[in-house]
């Protein structure tokens, strides 16, 4: 069977992250939509992040995938638990850190998807591990590199801004 109930919760549930993981990034820091919104994407996350742990077709057993997804929880957690234990001393640069560099690797995972998609539709022969591989490495290089400048150049910001709300 090609969909199954893990599955069609797994992309639902990406689907739902992606697009709220999007607005929070998009949006100003600290306000009460962008609390709704990050709540809503904590908790998509976090179902497609324990469905990730119950996909075993591409391996039949725990592999780089699932390592992959271990890597996300701990930066979801990581991201999460400054706001719930509600800290001020420097949490805001630690939940923005977090939060950010997860939607990122959200971002990741969504185009290496993509990009793994293509050898099926091309002739690369009968092994096409390495090829698969390949093109998660591209695609997690190519947009993790992308989210990195912008990092850089709107983490003070995005930091005051966030700061500003809180007072």
């Amino acid at each position: 069977m090609l969909f199954t109930t893990v599955g069609i919760v797994h992309l639902s549930a990406s689907i739902v992250a992606l697009l709220s993981g999007s607005l929070v990034l998009r949006n100003p820091k600290g306000t009460n939509l962008h609390k709704k919104i990050g709540y809503v994407y904590s908790v998509t996350m976090s179902i497609l992040l324990v469905t990730a742990f119950m996909i075993y077709r591409l391996h039949g057993s725990f592999g780089i995938l699932h390592w992959f997804a271990v890597i996300s929880s701990l930066t979801l957690l990581a991201g999460i638990v400054p706001i719930l234990l509600k800290r001020p001393n420097n949490y805001m640069g630690l939940h923005l850190s977090f939060m950010y560099w997860s939607v990122i690797g959200l971002y990741c995972a969504f185009f290496a998807e993509i990009l793994t998609r293509l050898p099926f539709f091309f002739d690369f022969g009968h092994d096409i591990t390495v090829i698969f591989y390949m093109l998660v490495g591209v695609a997690t290089a190519i947009v993790g590199g992308l989210g990195s400048i912008f990092f850089r150049k709107y983490k003070e910001k995005w930091i005051a801004l966030g700061e500003s709300f809180e007072k």
